[in-house]
């Protein structure tokens, strides 16, 4: 049975002692069902929000989330060019636990209604770039969770399985899956932190000088060390704002190129279908299942011809011409960090694939880089390869300190484009028996 904002608002006062209720209202979420949740007036003019968990998955996700926001310290948000709620205090309220947060100003913007150009898509880039640009020291201080490509692969790899033991799973989309996991090139990505699933509606937007900017961000439970890309992959239902995101995702970070995370990206999206027909298989409903069934046909139907696949061999050429086609970015001023230390929606996943079948390549990459591959094992410590290499640093630094006179060529060099004269070669040559006849005396 939902609570009631009156019966919300009253633990606010278990919460936060020595403060008053003065008005409340119920407050949508956009997640009927999963919370409970009222917004409250105090007397000390201050507005927060509660909510309280209408079951086990929920609460989870919002231990999660209260985590994350206490792992964000002052140092941390000063990094942000938005605000994060502030966790004021919790109670327990018949059995469940209540959270009481500052509540942020702003409207939301639903995926698939992001226009295209200036405003809600450059400025959800720029939110996004920010995140992904945060120290993971940040995660890893908090033991929150952290996983490397390679753990991020056999994740997608252990989904795909569950999704073919149902046996309802389409053969053109398990081996589309199998491929895409198969490739070596598409996961070699730097681990960053992300927000794991993070989509538009995450954020909050305030019209500045009349034009829509990210100004909060509530939905932070996902915190973690993982792959930029699954913060990316709302872009696939949002066909007319994703080219416009995805150029201010990289004008605004300051990482290395991602070759492919936008193909990743598309490709998680398409596992949340998966993900759909394991939710309704392992709960035993039938009518999920049926859904995720027609849901994935359909998908398996509208990807035929759409390949995420990179090239399997480039020569230096066609390397050229995807380095080229990879957009821009202005270079960024360097920040101090020194002292920083499953539910799913059918209806989102519906409309996601009208768009799809409408537009084959609404999630296509506009350009290809090869990024290498950064192993976020050990971020402390150098590795023994590392050791190796500064021990051999060191060794040719002593090395170039033992100069000796032989060791200097004044021969002339041949560099490409230029030629040596004669004259220029005699003076070469003259130069040299100057410098052995010092030598000998």
């Amino acid at each position: 049975m939902a609570r009631s904002p009156l019966t919300l608002a009253a633990s606010v006062t278990s919460a936060l002692p020595r403060v008053g209720v003065v008005g409340v209202a119920a407050l949508t979420e956009g997640q009927a069902g999963r919370f409970d949740a009222a917004v409250a007036d105090l007397d000390d003019g201050r507005r927060v929000v509660i909510r309280v968990a209408a079951n086990d998955e929920a609460d989870a996700e919002l231990t999660a989330e209260v985590r994350a926001l206490r792992a964000l310290t002052p140092g941390v948000r000063a990094l942000l060019p938005f605000r994060a709620p502030d966790v004021l205090g919790e109670t327990g309220l018949a059995g469940a636990r209540a959270t009481v947060v500052d509540h942020l100003p702003g409207y939301r913007v639903d995926p698939a209604h992001v226009p295209e150009g200036p405003g809600v898509a450059t400025s959800l880039g720029a939110a996004l770039a920010a995140v992904h640009s945060l120290p993971v020291s940040v995660v890893r201080a908090e033991g929150l969770p952290a996983r490397t490509p390679a753990q991020v692969r056999d994740d997608a790899r252990r989904i795909v399985a569950r999704a073919e033991a149902t046996g309802h799973l389409p053969a053109t989309l398990s081996e589309r899956w199998g491929r895409i996991i198969a490739s070596d090139a598409l996961w070699r990505f730097e681990s960053a932190v992300v927000l794991d699933g993070a989509t538009a509606s995450s954020f909050f937007f305030e019209d500045v000088d009349d034009a829509p900017q990210v100004t909060g961000l509530l939905e932070w439970h996902g915190l973690s060390v993982g792959d930029p890309a699954t913060d990316l992959q709302w872009l696939a239902s949002a066909p007319a704002a994703a080219d416009d995101v995805y150029a201010a995702y990289l004008d605004a970070g300051d990482r290395a190129p991602d070759a492919f995370v936008r193909e990743r990206g598309r490709f998680y999206a398409e596992l949340e279908f998966a993900k759909w027909l394991i939710h309704g298989h392992e709960a035993g409903n039938d009518e999920v299942v049926a859904d995720a069934v027609d849901l994935l046909t359909a998908l398996a139907s509208g990807v035929t011809s759409d390949d995420l696949l990179p090239p399997a061999d480039l020569d230096v050429d066609d390397a050229i011409a995807l380095l080229d086609r990879v957009p821009e970015r202005p270079s960024t001023a360097a920040v101090d960090t020194s002292m920083h230390t499953d539910a799913y929606d059918p209806e989102e996943l519906s409309m996601w694939l009208r768009e799809t079948s409408d537009d084959g390549d609404t999630a296509a990459a506009d350009g290809h880089t090869e990024s290498p591959h950064v192993d976020e094992s050990s971020d402390d410590e150098p590795s023994d390869d590392d050791s190796s290499s500064i021990g051999a640093a060191a060794t040719d630094e002593e090395s170039a300190s033992e100069w000796h006179p032989d060791d200097v060529s004044t021969a002339p060099v041949a560099l490409p484009g230029l030629e040596v004269d004669d004259a220029q070669a005699d003076t070469a040559r003259a130069s040299d028996a100057a410098l052995k006849r010092w030598l000998a005396d």
